[in-house]
């Protein structure tokens, strides 16, 4: 075995199940994922996290097989409107949707005899996330996509009242700040997000809290802070992002491709 891939055996070894299933997410290895999450599902069936993150595993695949999180996608945000529908995989679909019945349900009945169960409540924030994003990304339903994107912000608030240190949570309100700030006026009236002011500037802290310190969706933060540089024409800082992703996790594609092209696009 070389020098390389014991580093990794050692890594995985440091890792809980489910942080090694986001790491070989973020390595792009998506069936490694699958297999990791799947045997942490069944020997702790009753974890709705193990639940949620197999969903987000699932999510994750389909974004990259339909090449949604690349920067170009989500520059403006005409552009965003004006894609085609995209072709999901219906057995992926059926999978996923099954994964976040089973998270909500055990997550829900844990609240009931704790409803500080910190786990639990992440569970169901994370959870409406990932319907946001498959509705809004995926299948084009932004509009259907909002009342998960508004329950998933209402979890992350009653988690961090609970406990202001899970920084994972920041995510949540970090998209829905970003989300209101990007909206006109009018619009953002009629929307309404639980203690959230539409605030760029807040987003953006909230983002890097959770790349500075996040257990689980640290490079995910990375990525949308990324993305956010770009669409608020601050290509220097999405270079830098781009450059620590991608040495980071070389095995992931995405990273190298979009650094390459920040590169060419501003050399």
């Amino acid at each position: 075995m070389t020098a390389f891939l014991s580093l990794l055996a050692l890594t995985a070894a440091a890792m809980t199940p489910l942080e090694e299933t986001f790491d070989r997410m973020y390595r792009h290895d998506f069936p490694g994922a699958l297999t990791v999450v799947q045997g942490y599902i069944a020997r702790q069936p009753s974890d709705p996290l193990g639940h949620t993150v197999k969903a987000s595993a699932h999510l994750f695949a389909e974004l990259a097989r339909l090449r949604i999180l690349e920067s170009e996608f989500f520059k403006s945000d005409e552009k965003i409107a004006s894609q085609a529908k995209a072709v999901p995989d219906a057995a992926v679909r059926g999978l996923l949707f099954e994964s976040l019945e089973s998270a909500r349900a055990i997550a829900r009945k844990q609240l009931e005899s704790k409803p500080s169960d910190t786990n639990a409540l992440f569970a169901l924030c994370l959870s409406a996330g990932i319907e946001t994003d498959y509705l809004a990304l995926i299948e084009k339903k932004q509009i259907r996509s909002l009342r998960h994107a508004r329950e998933s912000q209402t979890w992350a608030v009653k988690l961090l009242a609970v406990d202001p240190a899970f920084h994972d949570a920041y995510l949540t309100t970090g998209l829905s700040e970003y989300l209101l700030g990007s909206v006109p006026f009018f619009v953002r009236w009629f929307l309404k997000f639980e203690q959230t002011e539409g605030s760029k500037e807040a987003a953006v802290r909230n983002l890097e809290k959770v790349a500075a310190s996040g257990r689980y969706l640290k490079p995910f933060a990375q990525v949308l802070l990324a993305i956010v540089h770009l669409r608020e024409k601050r290509p220097a800082e999405a270079q830098k992002l781009l450059a620590g992703l991608a040495a980071a996790y070389p095995e992931n594609p995405l990273f190298r491709r979009e650094l390459e092209k920040l590169k060419r696009a501003y050399q």
